[in-house]
């Protein structure tokens, strides 16, 4: 990202206590993340969302890997480099391979993707494109899915979408300790 941040990440020595409650454990932490350091800056909006953003993270009943496959082609989509960064490390530790992560940004079409994660990706940028999740995708997807696994698919996108707009328009830098990854946008 070539732009300056324009809500500059909070320093922790400006951590007050409203801050530091919002951060929990990460306030304490020797280096923290630029998108924490920056959502900081509004701290009871950060307290709020942390709950929700927990739920997709770690209590969603997708597994991993579909949800860092979805959240990492809303990101290239959205052209979110720090959400794209943040998850391509994610993602390698829930089981997707660097030449997986690097076809995100090709989509659904390449033709190497698995039928599911095809379906995957087709809702994830029917999403992006309609605001929903089109008739055959969604039918697709109930072969491998429960009602819940649907609803916390749909609520994944949605959230990172949310996300990467906050990045890209609050101009959050990736921080240095994200592995360099092939980002093809300028």
């Amino acid at each position: 990202m070539n732009q300056e941040p324009r809500i500059p990440p909070l320093a922790p020595e400006a951590f007050d206590d409203e801050v530091r409650r919002a951060l929990g454990p990460r306030a304490d932490a020797e280096q923290i993340d630029n998108v924490f350091a920056t959502f900081a800056q509004h701290p009871d909006l950060f307290r709020r969302y942390s709950p929700w953003g927990a739920h997709i993270l770690g209590k969603s009943t997708l597994d991993g890997r579909e949800r860092e496959l979805v959240i990492l082609r809303i990101g290239s989509l959205n052209r979110a480099e720090y959400e794209f960064a943040q998850h391509t490390e994610i993602g390698v530790l829930e089981g997707l391979t660097r030449d997986e992560i690097a076809r995100v940004h090709v989509g659904p079409t390449d033709p190497a993707w698995s039928d599911l994660d095809r379906l995957l990706l087709e809702a994830t940028d029917e999403l992006f494109e309609n605001g929903r999740v089109g008739d055959t995708s969604w039918a697709g997807l109930r072969v491998h899915f429960d009602q819940r696994q649907l609803m916390d698919l749909v609520f994944t996108i949605g959230n990172y979408n949310m996300i990467s707009w906050a990045l890209n328009s609050f101009g959050v830098q990736v921080d240095k300790r994200l592995d360099q990854h092939p980002w093809p946008f300028t």
